[in-house]
């Protein structure tokens, strides 16, 4: 089998994805990178295009007996995301996903304190959601995280992703429209398409998402 074209890390992936995007009109546009592995891509993106960053936060719901496999999301402000097919074909039951929920929403809040810092976030009243992930798996995620740009006043959503599962992309509701430099059609995972894809720790998330809230 041969490797895909990859990307060198995520920070490379962000800055192809900036100069893809600089050729787009994209109005008053804010760049929200979903934590953790979208804030690197989110970091890059909004220095090429020369938009502020700020950090949307979103957990995926994993199956309890397959916590990688996303049978739903959450976000910030109460929004939610099921995934019934993975719902129905893992027989989840009603108070098992109740729980995952109510866990993985402390886990929410916790989180936006930790990222921001105490910061508010910035405003998205009438202006274009640029939605920045490292990759797009089940859409789990990136479908809440939508949402939650669309609840707070954005008057445009594009979700960005340097690389995605073609059946994901199409399935994103959403959003007003992605924007993917590569779907594979053999697409397995996000971190085959990254030659360095190591996991991106809590703090520096919050020290990339600091150092941009200072500029």
């Amino acid at each position: 089998m041969s490797w895909p074209e990859r990307f060198l890390d995520r920070r490379d992936a962000g800055r192809r994805l900036g100069e893809r995007l600089a050729t787009r009109d994209l109005l008053d546009a804010v760049v929200l990178g979903l934590p953790r592995g979208g804030v690197p891509v989110a970091d890059e993106v909004a220095a090429v295009i020369g938009a502020p960053l700020d950090v949307l936060v979103v957990r995926k719901l994993g199956l309890p007996t397959q916590p990688e496999v996303a049978m739903g999301a959450v976000g910030e402000h109460g929004t939610i995301v099921r995934n019934e097919d993975v719902i129905r074909a893992a027989r989840v039951e009603r108070a098992a996903f109740a729980e995952a929920e109510r866990r993985e929403r402390a886990e929410v809040a916790a989180r936006v304190d930790r990222f921001r810092g105490g910061r508010e976030p910035i405003p998205l009243v009438g202006r274009t959601a640029l939605v920045v992930d490292d990759g797009l798996a089940t859409g789990a995620t990136a479908r809440v995280a939508c949402r939650v740009a669309r609840e707070a006043g954005a008057r445009h959503v594009v979700l960005a992703v340097p690389v995605g599962a073609p059946d994901s992309i199409t399935a994103v509701a959403e959003a007003d429209e992605v924007a993917c430099l590569s779907a594979p059609p053999g697409f397995m995972s996000v971190g085959m398409h990254y030659i360095d894809f190591h996991q991106v720790p809590d703090d520096e998330v919050a020290a990339i998402l600091r150092a941009a809230h200072e500029r």
